[in-house]
Formats: C-alpha cells, sequence, structure tokens
C-alpha cells in the first residue's frame, strides 16, 4: 500500500512541479558553473549505498561532508543555494529516487554515506530496515537543529507507530514546517 501511495504522489507530484522544476533547473545552471544537480552517496534500506539527487545549492568545490560540519558553510554556497536550501525546494529532485524505489515519501532522512555514528546507531535499532524517506518523523520535530540520539529516538518511534494515518500526518507537518522554513539552519 505504502509503495503504491508513493507512486501515485510522485506521479502527481512530477505533472503538478514539472514547470517549478524547469525554472529551477535553468536558474541553477544560469548562476553557477557546474551540474544541475547534486548525486550524494546515501544509506539507504538494509544499509544500501545509493544515490539521491539534489539540486545543486553548493559550489561544485565543496568537501563531501555534513553541512553542519563545514566551518563556514554560507561561503560553498551558489547564489541561489540558500533560497533553495531554506524552501526546501533543493529536494525535488529526490521524486525521482521515490519513483524508482530507493525512497518513500515518509521515513527516516537517508544518511550520507559518512555519517557513521548515525549509521551505527540506526542499525542498532532496527531502523536500517525502513525505506528512507523525503520527510520523516524527526524532520518535523527537529530537522537539522536535532542531536543525532535525539534523531534516531524519533527514528525508532516512527518504526514502532508506522502506519498510512501517521505517514499523512507527517507529510501534513513537513508541508507546515517549509511553508515557514522551519528547522533550517543552513
Amino acid at each position: 500500500m505504502k509503495r503504491l501511495f508513493d507512486l501515485i504522489l510522485a506521479m502527481i507530484a512530477c505533472l503538478v512541479l514539472i514547470v517549478p522544476i524547469a525554472v529551477i533547473a535553468l536558474l541553477v545552471k544560469l548562476t553557477s558553473k557546474g551540474p544541475i544537480f547534486y548525486w550524494s552517496d546515501r544509506v539507504g534500506i538494509d544499509n544500501q549505498i545509493f544515490k539521491m539527487p539534489k539540486f545543486r545549492s553548493m559550489k561544485t568545490d565543496t568537501p563531501a561532508v555534513a553541512t553542519h560540519l563545514l566551518q563556514d558553510p554560507q561561503n560553498f554556497l551558489t547564489p541561489i543555494g540558500n533560497f533553495l536550501r531554506k524552501t526546501s525546494l533543493d529536494e525535488l529532485p529526490q521524486i525521482w529516487s521515490i519513483l524508482k524505489g530507493d525512497m518513500s515519501f515518509v521515513g527516516p532522512r537517508p544518511a550520507l554515506y559518512n555519517q557513521d555514528d548515525l549509521i551505527e546507531l540506526r542499525t542498532r535499532h532496527g531502523v536500517e530496515k525502513l525505506l528512507p524517506g523525503l520527510t520523516g518523523w524527526a524532520q518535523v520535530n527537529g530537522r537539522d537543529e536535532l542531536p543525532i540520539p535525539q534523531k534516531v529516538a524519533f527514528d525508532v518511534e516512527y518504526l514502532q507507530r508506522r502506519s498510512f494515518l501517521f505517514d499523512l500526518k507527517i507529510l501534513w507537518l513537513t508541508f507546515l514546517k517549509v511553508l515557514k522554513s522551519d528547522g533550517v539552519s543552513h
């Protein structure tokens, strides 16, 4: 049921968002040199690595680490990078990962391949058995501001409470947070 919901919602999103996606792609290309998309190695279900696309919001010479680990993340942003991140528009290409089956709309956010502490803690609690999501329970409860143990606690709570209605609640709360740019620190 969840996979069917993801496919239907992703196809609707593609139709509705085709023009904004095209405009953003053009703006990324016109405002900075380099590719339109950034393909990030992420940890998926059963800790398998997959390539997750985002609109590129950082300069091409940015080190491949979590943004909060950069000394001054603002120095690495493209001219429209801050806007893309604050509005979460950089996340739109992840619809491709949902269509492909690497992600769901709701689940724990996929860890970067080198976030060993997060991966290990999720594995210890069985969270690696979940398909990662575009959004999740941790995102609507703090997003970038959460320390890893608290993020994993929310992921575990999602694992225990997951249901279609809970996913709908998380999607609604995500929509509200994105409208307010709530919880985006960089």
